[in-house]
């Protein structure tokens, strides 16, 4: 089992050539998308905060074009990674969420193989990790069918 910054370097290094894109989000589809294409565009991968995406009600990730999600991939994955937050809980559910969802199709194609490698690299380092997080948040389940749909 590695560390989390293991994990995090490993995810680093196998995003590290997603350029960051103009735009986010469908930014002229509607307000709402204009929004989270101004927040996002207003953060980077490394200022990304949980206070950003960290509400299920309001999150830009729900909006964010193929490429926005392989550029922030390894933002999220610190999220994930971080203790839970007093007002948003735990990141990882949203992140399982994203990762199952059936938009998530439209991100698989634009990930390689070696970035697949490290979604499931940190999915599986999350199950080794997180189990009491994983249980209390009822995302054992969710956890193995994303890592079954990444492999």
């Amino acid at each position: 089992m590695g560390s989390d910054t293991t994990i995090l370097e490993l995810l680093r290094n196998a995003f590290s050539d997603c350029l960051r894109p103009e735009h986010f989000t469908n930014y002229g589809h509607c307000s709402e998308c204009r929004d989270h294409d101004h927040l996002l565009r207003s953060r980077d991968v490394n200022t990304l905060a949980i206070e950003d995406v960290g509400n299920s009600g309001w999150d830009p990730i729900c909006y964010i074009s193929p490429e926005g999600f392989a550029y922030y991939f390894p933002a999220l994955a610190r999220l994930a990674l971080e203790d839970e937050s007093k007002l948003y809980g735990w990141y990882g559910p949203q992140l399982l969420f994203h990762l199952n969802d059936n938009v998530c199709s439209r991100y698989l194609p634009h990930f390689r193989q070696e970035q697949k490698q490290a979604v499931v690299a940190l999915l599986r380092h999350i199950g080794e990790t997180r189990q009491d997080l994983l249980a209390n948040y009822a995302q054992v389940k969710e956890l193995q069918d994303a890592i079954d749909l990444w492999s």
